[in-house]
């Protein structure tokens, strides 16, 4: 007896292995655990990637069964990968009498409700978040559209359908606690946000000296600078950060949108040489965010953003970074201001911005700064805790425990 863990994400994608197989590692021990995943072709065709990831999967005790990932015609494609999934699906839970599926998101929730339908298994919907809102938020799909409407129907089936649902945020569990039809079925809630490995992500107290006048100021951006981040008003804080310290500077790490950095950073008149912008692989962003002074990164607060949690803000303040966010983003403003970890924007308006870099600046020199950031990424994005939190579900779903498995792939 064991547990069936689905993700349309595959693990191949540094997603997959933070977010997934980090996780699913300690989760096995003592546990039978099948892992689907769908894996991309580029992902796939590298075969050295691919033999040391089944190496440290078969070393974990996980049964791992990837299947392709197909693109287009999207729709098809996506109907294609679960009639995949369900069939393989189904045979491992016959076959293996496994007794829960723990679906990530939307995409594996169809194939597990269906499971579920067939087999009677208990269903975690790890939702990740409002798929279908942000697909809407996104400029993905029309409000008024068939394809989001099938979506929300969807997800008031797995809403009504799961055994324990999973939030990254309690805003989101607030709100769907008021959806008119989970008032006489409200499910079991739980709530396990982004977790960041705090053993790689920590501060390096022997090496960094984030307040010394030998160097200057670093502001910190790492990730995306698309679609649901407000780019132009993390440089327009940048511009009042140069007015109070002229000599600061910004340190952008991001992936494929270097061109589009260099054209904004031209926009704003801010000079080219006061910005480092890089590519890092995973150990290289830890090393940069150890060198910064304050992180930042401003979020669309739109309706689906309640649901989020960034996993940046666990990464920068398990480094001892406090942060500048905002509101409207899951329970970010929360956690930032109520710990005084950080600055979350109510407004995006110059006088805003300046008041929030002034406030930054002064948080940055605060006594015990760095440990109390520290302590707060403990506290809620601890990959321990959120490692315990899942064990506590499955042992309330009545997974019995027992010796590790063995490894085997399709």
């Amino acid at each position: 007896m064991g547990v069936l863990y689905i993700s349309y994400d595959g693990m191949l994608e540094p997603l997959g292995q933070s977010q997934v197989l980090s996780y699913l590692k300690r989760l096995a021990v003592g546990r039978s655990i099948h892992l689907i995943s769908f894996e991309k072709s580029e992902d796939w065709a590298n075969v050295a990637a691919r033999n040391s990831l089944d190496n440290v999967i078969e070393a974990s005790g996980i049964i791992w069964h990837p299947l392709r990932y197909h693109k287009s015609p999207s729709s098809l494609a996506t109907l294609f990968d679960i009639t995949c999934g369900i069939a393989v699906g189904l045979w491992l839970v016959l076959r293996y009498r496994l007794i829960i599926v723990h679906a990530r998101s939307y995409v594996s929730s169809v194939v597990s409700l269906v499971l579920k339908r067939l087999t009677g298994v208990k269903y975690i919907f790890d939702m990740r978040g409002f798929w279908a809102d942000e697909r809407v938020d996104g400029g993905l799909w029309p409000k008024e559209g068939r394809i989001y409407h099938t979506a929300k129907w969807f997800e008031r089936q797995f809403l009504l359908s799961a055994d324990v649902v999973v939030s990254l945020t309690q805003a989101a569990v607030d709100e769907m606690r008021s959806f008119s039809y989970l008032q006489d079925h409200t499910p079991p809630f739980e709530v396990i946000t982004t977790c960041a490995d705090l053993d790689l992500f920590r501060t390096d107290s022997a090496e960094l000296l984030p307040h010394s006048f030998d160097r200057p100021f670093t502001l910190g951006y790492v990730g995306s600078v698309g679609v649901w981040y407000l780019f132009d008003e993390s440089l327009r804080c940048f511009q009042f950060l140069r007015k109070r310290l002229p000599d600061a500077r910004m340190h952008i790490l991001n992936r494929g949108s270097h061109d589009f950095i260099r054209e904004r950073l031209m926009a704003f008149h801010i000079d080219s040489d006061a910005v480092h912008i890089e590519e890092a692989d995973h150990h290289g962003v830890i090393r940069a965010m150890q060198q910064m002074n304050a992180g930042i990164f401003i979020i669309k607060p739109l309706y689906s953003k309640m649901a989020s949690a960034p996993t940046k803000l666990g990464e920068f303040l398990g480094c001892g970074i406090p942060c500048l966010g905002n509101i409207g983003v899951g329970d970010m403003a929360g956690i930032l201001e109520n710990e005084k970890v950080g600055v979350a924007l109510t407004r995006f308006d110059d006088d805003a911005l300046r008041d929030a870099i002034d406030q930054l600046l002064q948080l940055t020199q605060s006594a015990g700064i760095q440990e109390r950031c520290r302590a707060t990424a403990v506290r809620y994005f601890s990959l321990d805790e959120g490692v315990r939190r899942y064990a506590s579900v499955y042992d309330r779903l009545d997974v019995p425990r027992q010796g590790a498995v063995g490894f085997d792939s399709l």
